[in-house]
Formats: C-alpha cells, sequence, structure tokens
C-alpha cells in the first residue's frame, strides 16, 4: 500500500500435503505450475534473477512516472519482483545494487524506497509483535462472527465472490483470485473500499489478501491494512475516490456515486510500543568447530545466493509447508520450496524436506548440539519454530536463531514513522553502489 508491489495479502480445497510425511510429501514443481496455471511468475530463482533483469532498465525516471498506474493485467510498470523477494528467492540487496549498477541513487529513489518501504515495515512489526498477535485473535473472533452475523456473512460472500456490484472492486476480486497480484495502488483502493464502503472488518480483508497473495507478506500486509484504516498513523486515513480510481486506471473504471468518500477513519485504543531490538548472530557466522550444527530453513526465506554457509552444516533441511488452500500463491510457496531444494542440491548438499517432528527426530539421530535457522520475524513458521525450540531443549538440542546483515541494519531504526529510518538509506545506498571501475577511477 504505501510500498508498491508488497505484501498482503475461495476454493476449498487441500493440497497434497501431508503434514508430517517428511519426504513423502509431493510439492508442486516449477514446470507442473508452467503448465497448469496462468500467472507469469514462475517460483524459481532463475525466474526472479530473469525478471530483475529485464526491469532494471525501467527501474529510474520510467519507473517514477508510470508506477501509479493501474493498465489492467499489464504489469510493464512495475517491477513484478515482490513475489520473489517475499520469499527470499531473490534479495533486498541484489535487487538493489542491480538498480544502483544501472542508475544513480537519486534517478532511481522512487524504485529505491519501495524496496526500503518492505523492509520498514518488517521491522516495525518485529519490534511490535503484539500487533500482530492482535490481529490474529481478532481474526479468530470475526471468523466466528460469520457463523453467526448474517448481514456480516452476506456482505462479506459478495465481496469474496466479486458481487458487490462495484465494477472496479469486483473485477479485482476476480484477478486477485486468479493472478495471486494486484497492483499496489489497487491494493489501497481495494482495502479502502472494503473498510468504508463495504464496511466490512479490516482483519478479514488483511486475511483475505494474505491467503491469494503471491507476495503476501505478514508485515507489509497487515500494517498496510492497518494504515489504510487510520490505525498505522492514528486518525489518518486512505479514502478511495472515484475521481483518483478515474485517473489512475486511465478510464477503464468510474466508481462516481458508489464510495463513501466521506468516511471517518477506525478507532481502536490499543497501543504498542517499540521492544528493545534483539541482537541475533549473523546468517553468514561460521559454525564453532566444535560443534555439529544442522541448518533449517523455511518458505520464508529460501537464501537466494547465500548458500554457500550451508556448506559447513552436517545436515540442510528445509521446514515443509503446512497445509493450506488450493490458491495460486500456496501453488508458488510449493514451486519455490522446490526449487531451494534443487538449488541447494546443486551445491552438493543433500536437503530433505522435513516436519517439525522430524526434525527434532533428525537433529537426535545425528546428535546435533544446534539447528540454525534464519529468524522469520512475525509470521507462522516464527510461531512453529518457537513449538520446535522447546522440543528440540528438551532433546539437548538448541535453536540458534540469526538475521540477516540488512537487517541487522535496518531493524533497530523502525521504531517510529518511516522518516526516521529513512534517514538511514543513504548511508546503506552508499555500501550498495558499485566500486568505480578502474578506467573510471583513473
Amino acid at each position: 500500500m504505501p510500498a508498491p508491489d508488497d505484501g498482503k495479502g475461495e476454493q476449498q480445497l487441500d493440497l497434497d500435503l501431508a503434514a508430517g510425511s517428511g519426504d513423502g510429501q509431493h510439492l508442486v514443481s516449477p514446470a507442473e505450475l508452467a503448465e497448469t496455471d496462468a500467472s507469469s511468475w514462475l517460483p524459481t530463482r532463475a525466474a526472479g534473477l530473469e525478471r530483475l533483469r529485464s526491469f532494471v532498465r525501467r527501474a529510474g525516471r520510467e519507473y517514477a512516472r508510470t508506477r501509479n498506474y493501474d493498465d489492467g493485467r499489464s504489469r510493464e510498470n512495475v517491477s513484478g519482483l515482490s513475489p520473489y523477494v517475499r520469499r527470499r528467492l531473490v534479495s533486498e540487496v541484489e535487487v538493489a545494487r542491480a538498480v544502483l549498477d544501472e542508475h544513480s541513487p537519486s534517478v532511481a529513489e522512487k524504485f529505491l524506497q519501495e524496496v526500503f518501504w518492505r523492509t520498514y515495515w518488517r521491522g516495525w512489526l518485529y519490534l511490535r509483535p503484539q500487533v500482530y498477535a492482535d490481529f490474529l485473535a481478532d481474526l479468530g473472533t470475526l471468523r466466528q462472527q460469520l457463523e453467526t452475523d448474517r448481514r456480516l456473512g452476506a456482505a462479506y460472500q459478495k465481496a469474496l465472490g466479486a458481487t458487490t456490484g462495484i465494477a472496479c472492486f469486483d473485477e479485482w476480486a476476480v484477478e486477485l483470485r486468479e493472478t495471486g497480484y494486484l497492483h499496489n495502488h489497487t491494493r489501497m483502493w481495494v482495502a479502502s473500499i472494503w473498510i468504508f464502503t463495504l464496511r466490512l472488518p479490516w482483519q478479514l480483508g488483511a486475511d483475505w489478501f494474505a491467503r491469494h497473495l503471491l507476495d503476501a507478506d505478514p508485515a507489509s500486509n497487515t500494517l498496510s491494512w492497518r494504515w489504510v484504516a487510520g490505525l498505522h498513523t492514528r486518525g489518518k486515513h486512505y479514502l478511495a475516490r472515484a475521481a483518483n480510481i478515474r485517473k489512475f486506471t486511465r478510464g477503464r473504471f468510474d466508481p462516481s456515486g458508489q464510495l463513501d468518500e466521506a468516511a471517518v477513519p477506525i478507532s481502536d485504543s490499543r497501543t504498542y510500543l517499540a521492544r528493545q531490538f534483539q541482537e541475533l548472530t549473523p546468517a553468514n557466522t561460521l559454525m564453532p568447530a566444535s560443534e555439529r550444527v544442522g541448518w533449517l530453513l523455511t518458505d520464508d526465506d529460501l537464501l537466494g545466493a547465500d548458500l554457500q554457509f550451508l556448506s559447513e552444516a552436517c545436515v540442510v533441511a528445509i521446514l515443509a509447508p503446512e497445509r493450506q488452500q488450493a490458491t495460486v500463491a500456496n501453488r508458488f510457496v510449493q514451486g519455490a520450496v522446490v526449487d531451494a531444494r534443487k538449488r541447494i542440491e546443486a551445491t552438493g548438499i543433500e536437503a530433505s524436506l522435513l516436519s517439525p517432528h522430524d526434525v527434532v527426530e533428525l537433529a537426535r539421530a545425528l546428535r546435533l548440539d544446534a539447528v540454525a535457522a534464519l529468524d522469520p520475524g512475525c509470521c507462522a513458521n516464527r510461531q512453529r519454530l518457537l513449538e520446535l525450540e522447546n522440543h528440540l531443549e528438551s532433546n539437548g538440542v538448541r535453536l540458534d536463531l540469526r538475521m540477516h546483515n540488512w537487517e541487522r541494519q535496518l531493524f533497530p531504526f523502525a521504531t517510529a514513522g518511516y522518516f526516521k529510518f529513512k534517514k538511514q538509506l543513504p548511508r546503506l545506498v552508499e555500501q550498495l553502489r558499485p566500486l568505480p571501475s578502474r578506467s573510471a577511477a583513473s
């Protein structure tokens, strides 16, 4: 929402993922996804790098000039990199460096801001985990209410079923379901219409996006919905206006007279203070020579190019995705996990796909001292890791949570508004800029 391409993010079909079956699980491969899915986002690092390569030329003034327009399912004016960055098939550092290889920081400022917004949201929520805990609690209550409140249930089903009668909203609801993607400006309009015109709880909308968006990031999605509602910046909400929609869809839609353009912000008495940043071990720290350590990856961070430090581990495993609905987004996750496993094994390291129970059994069988994992922040996988930690400790194995240097540098500055965070960006950009060539220096 404030950050284009961020994550947010109803067929009731189960995927063929038998939790606890370890390597016996079937995951949709990237090849299978290419054959069965109309989406243009193939869930591989190679596809992400190719998208980055083809976009960098347009990441400067062209992006700044055209980025706010929703031209239908054409994506020529945005990068489309967010699904890859969300799962770290391609990292923020790689994206920023590629853009700075092509453009000066001032020319690429608008695009670079979007990369940093994503990190800001993640850091802000990391320092306030209770926000996400409260969101999940509210969501549980609202799901129960859907069973008993006929008016709420009917309005909710109309929104999901794209039958609200608001042509632009209904078209975007179909696009979300079929492609797993919406233009960022459109996400703001959809969220605003959901909250202020359809009068639906923002938590149900955030959950809708989370289940369908390819790039659904718990932080970007949850906090962006709160921002639209007027909860992130108290009293400052975002209202979808017919004139704005008409302009930035180039006249494809004009919902004049259908939107509540005078709604007031949502209020909530809960307040959240930032906790002190907890310094974690850098992700690429060498394993102690005296210890037997295994690496455990989750689908929140599939490492991209950072595979080299796995070679020191006694064993590498990927935590099997949880059973989910059969959406485009979840097929992407499955394909991304398969791609990560293939990339790891291409380096000569065997990588198993394991349930939490199997991780404990393997750690005990191999007499590991520790299992290293990257802290995924506030999300379902973090809860799974914390539960796994208890079982590992009961078997004399510690969980060694780690963090990328990108996050270690930036998360401590996400304590307040974005502008405090933004002050750190020139320093970081300078670190990412390519060194002058020998001829340029002479």
